[in-house]
């Protein structure tokens, strides 16, 4: 009988242990499967600026409610969601008040991501992920087939989507630039070119941390012409030539190197060596080549890049690619990596030279 008495608990209580840790795990997951909810629910509170009205003091969901004009109980629930999962805390009945996951929310904070929870609430941001089984399926990008054209051309079409864009990039490489711009040993570089440099930021702090270099800003006529009240408003107009073009047909010429921030992500392998070459044919002989990339890691552990892979894959066509994807573009376009230097992480400057 004692024999029995022990098997059935044996039976009994080990299923009962197995049962704790899947619902534990369970757990884990259903969060994860939620995760687009809880990214509109940041989304949300970044757009009515929550952060931003909690910067001094908790307040109540009701006078938040009356502040941005929307449904108080609604906002609540809102709130009391986000708070489960660390981004704001109840501190008292209807009282709310900010976490550190919740002060990057605000505007003016140092390591500020309001402009890219708002980026990542838009229609022509989440809508390409509902088909990403159908990238799986054809290697190809589908930002195009919901939209009527490919994801660059949707943003020079819509001046709004377009601001929110730029605002969320600009939020996440500007913090990177001083970091680029000491990490790195810019000092035996004499013309540099950045190709796609966007708003110039990258540029304008690299040419300040080197006074007697010379510098060229590259990108679309459009963009260019915005880049100028900053490169103006620095002083930096006679060492900073500000150029109009397209990479796919030439850079400018006569560059020692040529650097290009997250450019090379954004294509499939093809159109990324067509702009490789382009510099290649540009520079100076021996000159240099720095990207400015993510570069996936082997193994399992955590990193962004793997995630942003995907991105890169149904809006776009392009990719994150490791050490060794890299070096074969490099080669393919002429150059031989010479190597990576680990900055701000994630992020890496790959280092190569004209062959």
């Amino acid at each position: 009988m004692k024999n029995l008495a022990k098997e059935f608990m044996f039976q009994t209580q080990l299923p009962h242990s197995l049962m704790k840790d899947e619902t534990q795990t369970t757990q884990t997951l259903k969060q994860m499967i939620a995760g687009a909810w809880i990214t509109q629910g940041i989304y949300v509170v970044a757009q009515l600026g929550i952060a931003d009205l909690l910067k001094d003091d908790s307040k109540s969901y009701a006078e938040l409610a009356i502040t941005t004009g929307v449904h108080a109980r609604s906002l609540y629930r809102l709130l009391r969601a986000l708070a489960s999962v660390g981004i704001f805390a109840e501190a008292s009945s209807g009282y709310f008040e900010l976490t550190p996951l919740a002060e990057c929310l605000q505007s003016d904070h140092p390591n500020s991501l309001r402009g890219y929870a708002i980026k990542s609430g838009q229609p022509w941001e989440w809508e390409p992920w509902g088909h990403l089984l159908e990238s799986i399926k054809t290697g190809k990008p589908v930002f195009k087939n919901i939209f009527g054209m490919e994801r660059f051309d949707y943003l020079a079409t819509d001046p709004s989507a377009s601001k929110i864009y730029t605002q969320a990039i600009s939020s996440i490489s500007d913090k990177q630039d001083a970091a680029i711009a000491t990490g790195y040993d810019f000092s035996s570089i004499h013309n540099l070119v950045e190709v796609a440099g966007g708003s110039g930021t990258l540029i304008a702090s690299i040419l300040k941390a080197n006074l007697t270099m010379q510098g060229v800003l590259f990108d679309l006529p459009h963009v260019v012409a915005e880049a100028r009240p900053l490169i103006e408003g620095l002083g930096l107009q006679d060492r900073c030539q500000l150029v109009g073009g397209d990479f796919f047909k030439s850079v400018p010429t006569g560059g020692d190197a040529y650097l290009l921030r997250y450019i090379v992500h954004d294509w499939d392998d093809e159109r990324a060596i067509a702009i490789l070459k382009n510099c290649y044919q540009a520079m100076q002989p021996n000159g240099r080549l720095l990207l400015v990339e993510m570069v996936i890691p082997p193994g399992n552990e955590p990193f962004f890049g793997k995630l942003l892979d995907l991105q890169m894959l149904i809006n776009y066509g392009g990719s994150e690619r490791t050490e060794a994807e890299y070096q074969i573009l490099l080669e393919t376009a002429g150059f031989s990596q010479t190597k990576i230097y680990p900055l701000a992480p994630p992020v890496s400057v790959i280092e190569a030279i004209r062959q």
